[in-house]
């Protein structure tokens, strides 16, 4: 079979984005959208667009059909078109270069119009050139909105870095297999999306959360290395970084140890990277999750800049501050940031600084300004020039610190060191920052109740398993997230395959017998015939696009996704089922009071 030309159709000769002056004399069809017209009256010139680019074509009785010339003069933005022509340098002076092909224009001598479009309800611009409408009107008109070049770079971007985990997981051995979308209801820590059977009336299927049960059963199975480019679903609320349908790269192995998943990820993030131009130098940096809330009060700490949180609670045990000495007395912590130069931050620069305090939880915040002539602030007037030294405050220098148990101060500082290094405008020291985040808590406490951290499969670290039923919150287990540039982009684990391990575990978090045997017997099931040591993870394609992409939201590298109400603009969703439907499902509907759209 001969090589194909693949920008080569019927209607074209080739896209128009890769025209240059090396093509000055072709004879070329191109098609593509009406993206500027500017009619000079003798000629007119029109900027033909399609996903490649865009380029000058020319409309002149000179070079063009009569026919042409007075269709060209009825051309409307976004009308889709196809000419023929001939490719010209511009003139000495006259190269656009804010065009890729701006070196060259194609003189057309003929005109089709394939398609008339209606004035557009939005605009299609790039976001560089002029405000955009808001972000309603553009998912309403997402047919439109699509057509910017910057949406189209950044799923054409996704396609490529989805392309290359597909060969790099090959090449590692994994097989691709798909999981049900259609299954059981299981809890792993957010609501489950719901369809009804029409089949089986009152029952319900479930849409996957994650295919978490699934990989491990194809591991007991024997399929020893598994991955999926996975759909995944929750109903929860929603902002900018999360969406209600998601997309994950999901991998699990068998006879594995942590250091396996996390040398093997490594090597895909260095080859999305280089994909997207990102620099990703190995090994990562690793630490432990204790360490992590310990030194910046997140498990995904932002390194570009250098800023840690440091625990003064010993070095001011003498300072007489009320509302300090009980919340260490009671037994928690003083625990804050130095600043150094921060004494430069206003009055009113602090309190904004302090309201991200406020939000993760904590009362607000204590503060101490150094000066040359000692300390001030609620926090400094209590500051003698030894707990200044020993903090290591100097003139210039500011210190917001918070006291209280760390399940309140770590959250809280974590919001204090973003909202400081922005208003300072600290220095990025590591514009690509990868980390891996390890040994998280198998369990979590909720208002007295014990919850998993990750999900209830997480290997319990060995030397922990004593403490499962008398100490949960201090059991740590064999869990790693990967983190870059302060966001989360996978969590993952190795996973327990004891079964009598895993009803440990589902006991721990209050389920009894019944239970367990109800929502996780088919695993148990499973596991009890004999289940290699195993685990894996899972990487979050849309925030990995997200942030290699520099976009403000993960809206803008799906393509069709919803809003922060849950709502798809475009197409209308979610709507109302007919009284047949749902009489079909065997259905009745009762609305919530104050239902919100």
């Amino acid at each position: 079979m001969a090589d194909i030309d693949i920008e080569r159709t019927s209607l074209r000769t080739c896209m128009v984005g890769g025209l240059r002056a090396s093509d000055s004399g072709a004879h070329m069809n191109l098609a593509g959208w009406v993206h500027r017209r500017r009619d000079l009256g003798g000629i007119l010139f029109v900027d033909l667009r399609d996903r490649s680019g865009l380029v000058q074509v020319s409309f002149k009785a000179d070079w063009t059909e009569p026919d042409s010339m007075e269709l060209a003069h009825r051309i409307s933005h976004e009308d889709v078109i196809r000419i023929e022509g001939v490719v010209h340098g511009r003139p000495q002076g006259s190269d656009n270069v804010d065009m890729a092909t701006g070196e060259v224009e194609v003189r057309a001598t003929r005109l089709e119009i394939l398609s008339d479009a209606r004035t557009p309800a939005i605009p299609v611009y790039r976001a560089a050139e002029h405000e955009l409408p808001a972000e309603e009107l553009r998912l309403l008109h997402r047919a439109l909105d699509l057509r910017r070049s910057e949406l189209q770079q950044a799923l054409i971007l996704r396609h490529k870095l989805l392309l290359a985990t597909r060969n790099y997981m090959d090449g590692l051995g994994f097989v691709e297999v798909e999981t049900p979308i259609l299954t059981k209801a299981t809890p792993e820590g957010a609501r489950d999306y719901v369809v009804p059977s029409r089949v089986h009336n009152g029952e319900f299927y479930a849409l996957p959360q994650s295919p978490q049960i699934y990989k491990q059963v194809l591991m007991v199975a024997g399929f020893d290395r598994y991955f999926q480019i996975a759909r995944c679903f929750r109903d929860e609320d929603l902002r900018a970084d999360r969406q209600p349908e998601f997309t994950q790269i999901d991998v699990e192995a068998s006879f594995v140890q942590p250091e396996d998943i996390l040398v093997w990820m490594e090597g895909l993030m260095s080859k999305l990277a280089l994909v997207a131009g990102i620099d990703a130098p190995l090994p990562f940096p690793r630490i432990t999750w204790a360490e992590s809330m310990d030194r910046f009060g997140s498990d995904r700490p932002d390194l570009r800049y250098e800023l840690e949180i440091t625990d003064w609670t010993t070095v001011t045990a003498d300072v007489e501050m009320g509302i300090v000495r009980a919340a260490v007395d009671a037994g928690g912590r003083l625990r804050g940031l130095l600043l150094k130069g921060g004494a430069r931050l206003s009055r009113k620069q602090i309190e904004a600084i302090e309201l991200r305090a406020k939000a993760a939880g904590a009362p607000g915040l204590f503060w101490a300004k150094c000066g040359d002539d000692g300390t001030s602030g609620p926090l400094g007037k209590f500051l003698s020039p030894a707990n200044a030294e020993a903090m290591g405050l100097r003139p210039g220098d500011l210190v917001l610190a918070a006291a209280g148990s760390d399940s309140m101060t770590s959250p809280a500082l974590a919001g204090v060191r973003a909202a400081a290094a922005e208003a300072l405008d600290l220095p990025i020291v590591n514009e690509h920052a990868w980390l891996w985040v390890t040994e998280f808590p198998v369990f979590e406490e909720h208002d007295g109740k014990v919850a998993a951290g990750h999900h209830p499969f997480v290997m319990p670290h060995p030397d922990d398993l004593a403490l499962i039923e008398s100490d949960p919150v201090a059991v740590r287990g064999t869990a790693y997230d990967l983190v870059y540039n302060g966001t989360e982009f996978g969590s993952g684990s190795i996973r327990i395959h004891d079964p009598d391990l895993q009803r440990r575990i589902l006991r721990a978090l209050g389920l009894d017998e019944q239970e367990i045997d109800e929502k996780f017997g088919f695993l148990l099931d499973a596991l009890a015939a004999g289940a290699p040591p195993h685990g894996g993870i899972a990487l979050g394609v849309d925030r990995i696009v997200q942030r290699f992409t520099g976009s403000g939201s993960l809206r803008d590298v799906i393509a069709f996704p919803k809003t922060t109400a849950a709502r798809a603009l475009f197409e209308g969703a979610p709507t109302a089922l007919g009284e047949a439907q749902l009489a079909e499902l065997g259905l009745n509907v009762t609305k919530k009071a104050n239902q919100g759209g």
